[in-house]
């Protein structure tokens, strides 16, 4: 995919959203979110995430570990690199 590069996330529901989803972003060689795309998870964490992008997007695959972070309102979230797996 040339110089750009992909990540997802994966989030806490820690305010009760109910916002239980998976992030796909693309980022160019400067950084940029240049696409975004998400989908449902049945629980937080990354181990629901994995679960629900194995099932939803079977060729992307992660290629780092989870990395945890906590955002400005005290929500945990996760960062993981992926790419599409060649077929």
């Amino acid at each position: 995919m040339d110089d750009r590069n992909m990540t997802l996330t994966c989030y806490n529901d820690t305010h009760g959203y109910g916002w239980r989803h998976v992030d796909l972003f693309v980022h160019d060689a400067e950084g940029r979110e240049v696409e975004w795309v998400h989908w449902q998870v049945a629980a937080d964490g990354p181990e629901a995430a994995d679960a629900a992008t194995a099932e939803v997007e079977p060729l992307l695959r992660r290629t780092s570990s989870w990395r945890h972070g906590v955002s400005a309102s005290g929500m945990d979230y996760w960062v993981a690199d992926a790419e599409w797996r060649q077929a």
